[in-house]
Order: structure tokens, then sequence, then C-alpha cells
């Protein structure tokens, strides 16, 4: 056997190498006469091609994106071809068109710890502007998606609008499309949302507050647990998500959250009709607090779900749920994916409040390292919040560093097991290849551990950090 460190808590990493790589996950799937869009995740490419593409996709090799519609099921092979210091590297993407989609779990930017209540059009454009920039966008880092706070009013019978901080939506979203990224909105099917503002079920006989009492005009319940007060935190007596998930196809978004507590399964069902039947691809991602007695329905129909409450930027949070996963493993398949929540990197803002600077993560870099880690193992959305415009360096290290994402995109679904766990460390396994394992060793104690691998390898892991090993046969 041959076992060899992929990274570690105190190792910087993403460094580009001098050949290209790809680190993408191998397949993508789309439904038949949907738009397709998608960002070749490769770097220290000077050139890229790609070869037989299908009847109705075309590639713009200067921002390496696939786009267009297939219109018949079917699995068709696309050769993508990288060049750059003087190597050639190739990959074959499967272009899977029938009923699955989000074959890889997502990986992009969320504005929950960052701008929260001051959520823009101007700042979601600038944010994918930095993905492309800053070059997390040829690591996989590709939605840009809206939380809670960009709801306006809701003119009879009709679907949401906007509120006067998103004047375009859909000039917005080509905006992002126009980058070979992808465009994410928030919704609730209850009354209001967490934030409140207007849900997908809130008719005109909903007691709001007046005007003058408002945040800011859209916040019509007042901040959480606003709605409760007033006694209409339920779904109300019209359903309007229907028209709503529409209204989200035609803007031209690719990712909702669906924001209730808790996730029941009838509820989730109609969301799912509703975006099925929308003309658009739309990932379903379903918050918060996933009932683990839902999870066999649940995991069948969403493409996320979240398995826990709100993450905080604390050690405290992390440990916590990052162990609760274990008991989740069981319920992921391509496709389908459990949601801890987004991660805790770089510098963020303070949920439900109007965010205009922001302040570093209260976690410490190894401890950003751990959760970057366990996410990556646990083949878990990756989301960040975090201000691109300062991005410190080890925060872009820890964030284009190609084995983790390559563990997380490529083997998404690769078998994963927990081999040990204990009060003070637990040990993951992903099988990669048949010759092939990844360990993840997850010290969440306060003390230094010793951990040995089937191999008869030991190491050294420090407190509160992680190791991924690699062991061949």
């Amino acid at each position: 056997m041959r076992t060899t460190l992929l990274t570690c808590c105190l190792i910087t990493s993403g460094l580009l190498m001098a050949a290209p790589r790809f680190i993408g996950a191998e397949a993508y799937g789309v439904r038949p006469g949907h738009e397709l869009i998608w960002r070749v995740p490769i770097y220290a490419a000077e050139k890229v091609e790609a070869v037989s593409l299908p009847e109705g996709i075309a590639f713009d090799a200067a921002r390496r994106v696939l786009r267009g519609t297939i219109a018949e099921a079917g699995d068709y092979p696309v050769v993508l071809k990288a060049a750059g210091e003087g190597e050639t590297v190739t990959r074959t993407l499967t272009l899977r068109v029938g009923e699955a989609i989000c074959l890889a779990p997502p990986m992009g930017w969320n504005s929950w710890y960052s701008y929260s209540e001051a959520v823009s059009q101007e700042g979601i454009e600038k944010v994918a502007r930095l993905l492309d920039s800053t070059g997390l966008a040829d690591y996989g880092w590709s939605y840009v998606n809206i939380d809670d706070c960009w709801q306006g009013d809701r003119p009879a019978g009709k679907a949401l609008r906007s509120n006067a901080r998103f004047p375009d939506m859909k000039a917005m979203c080509e905006t992002i499309h126009s980058l070979g990224l992808k465009a994410g909105i928030y919704t609730s099917p209850w009354v209001g949302t967490y934030a409140g503002f207007r849900g997908s079920s809130c008719d005109a006989n909903v007691p709001v507050l007046a005007p003058e009492e408002r945040l800011q005009p859209g916040q019509v319940f007042g901040r959480y647990p606003g709605l409760h007060r007033l006694k209409a935190d339920r779904v109300g007596s019209i359903w309007m998500f229907d028209a709503d998930a529409k209204q989200f196809a035609e803007w031209g978004f690719d990712y909702v959250k669906l924001d209730w507590k808790p996730n029941d399964v009838p509820t989730a069902e109609k969301m799912f009709r509703g975006l099925r039947e929308s003309g658009r691809d739309i990932v379903m991602s379903l918050s918060n607090s996933a009932p683990l007695r839902n999870a066999p329905a649940l995991s069948k129909i969403a493409n996320l779900w979240r398995t826990t409450g709100d993450i905080t930027d604390t050690w405290e949070s992390v440990r916590a749920i990052g162990r609760e996963q274990i008991k989740w493993i069981t319920f992921r398949s391509e496709g389908h994916w459990n949601d801890p929540d987004i991660l805790q990197i770089g510098c963020i803002g303070t949920p439900n409040r109007p965010n205009v600077t922001f302040r570093p993560s209260g976690l410490k870099q190894h401890e950003q390292h751990y959760q970057m880690a366990l996410w990556c193992m646990l083949s878990s959305p990756l989301l960040i919040s975090s201000d691109l415009e300062n991005m410190a360096p080890e925060t872009k290290a820890l964030l284009t560093d190609p084995d983790m994402i390559e563990l997380n995109q490529k083997y998404a679904s690769a078998p994963l097991s927990v081999t040990e766990q204990n009060s003070r460390y637990f040990v993951l396994r992903k099988d990669v290849t048949a010759s092939r394992s990844v360990y993840g060793l997850f010290n969440d104690s306060d003390a230094k551990q010793t951990i040995a691998l089937p191999d008869g390898s030991r190491h050294e892991v420090a407190p509160h950090c992680a190791k991924l090993v690699s062991v061949s046969k």
C-alpha cells in the first residue's frame, strides 16, 4: 500500500500548478429541451476546446462555457482538451439528458452571511464578476444565490415581484449566465419568510406591519420572529408557489432555496411539481432542519435538504453539525445531497442585518480548513458567503484546493463510510477508485490525537484539525 497526505490544517494549498487540471464532475445532468449552462472547471489552462458537441450546444472558448439545449434524452460525450505550459490534458464530459439534474453538489456563493438584508442586484452582479476575476470560477464556484430579502409586493393572483433593490431580475440573471455562472433565489411556502418578507402563500388578508413600522418597504412582517408574533407563520389560504416558480424560470434562475420548518413531505412534493413544470431546470434546496424521519422521502425528490438549523461561525457550531452528519450519510446519492449549511470561511457579515462591511470569521484558519475538508468528504454543497473583494490569500488558498474540491465534485457519489468514531475524533473513508481510498481524519477534541489507519500508518492530528490521507492498494 502507498499512503499520501493530501492536505492538513498546516498546509497552504490552492497554488496553481504548471499543468492544466480538470477538477469538476465528469457528468452534467440536464432535462430534454431545457437550457444548459456549464462552465468548464479547469485552471492553469491557456486554451480549452470542446470536441464532438451534440446538436444544440455551443462552446464559448473565451469563457470556457457550454451553452444550449439538447432535444432528446440520452448520454452525449464531449471531449474537452486543455493546453498550458507545453502540456495538453483531456477529459470526457458526459452530458446526461434525462430527469436527473444536480449530479454533483452545488458550489457557489450565498448572500445570507454577507449582505443579508442589504442584498441587491448591484451586489449580486458584483459577486458574479468577482467569482470570475478572482479565478474561483475556474475551480467550480459557479452559483450566485440571493437569499431572503429580495421580495416586493404580490399583485392579486400573480407572482411575487422583486423590490426596488432588484430593478431587473432577468437582466441580472443574464449577466450571471454570460460569465458561465448560475443564479439562485429564495422563497418560503409560508405566508412570510424568516426575515419578514412575503412568501409563496401570502394573501391580502394576512396581518402586516404598518408602513411606518417596517425596517424596509418589503419587510412587511418584521425581522424574525416577527411573522410568528403576528400569528401568521404557516401556509396561507392561497398557493402561489407555482406562479412564483414560473416567474423564477422566466427570469432565468437555476436554483431556489425553499425555507420553512419542519420540511414536510406533502409541501415538498407540491413544490417539486411546481419547479418541474416551470420550464427550466431549477435545483431544489430545502431549508431548514429536515426531520431525519422524512429523509427517505425528501431525499428522493429534493436535490438538497438542510440537515441542521442555521450554522454560526463558532467552533462549537461546526463541531456539533459535523458530528450530526454521520447519521445522514446513507441518504446521499447522485443528484441528492445532504446540506449541513454554509461554509463559515473568510470575512462575513451578520445575518438579519443590512451589512455593508464584513468581519473575519470566528473560526480560526485551521477550523475553517476542518469545515472545508469535512464538507468535501461528505459530498455536501459548498456555499460560501464571504467578502470576495478583499479575500485573504489563505482564504483563496483554501477555496482553491484542487484535491479537496475533486473529492467533493469528481468523487461526489463515491462510497462513503465511517471507519472509526469516539468522543475525541472520527474517521471517514471515501473509496474514490477500486484501488484508492481517501481517509478524512477529524480531530474535534482539544488535544492532539494519534490516529491509525488500516494500512498501519499513524497520523498525528492537532486539536480542531483535519487531515486527508490517500491510501492506494
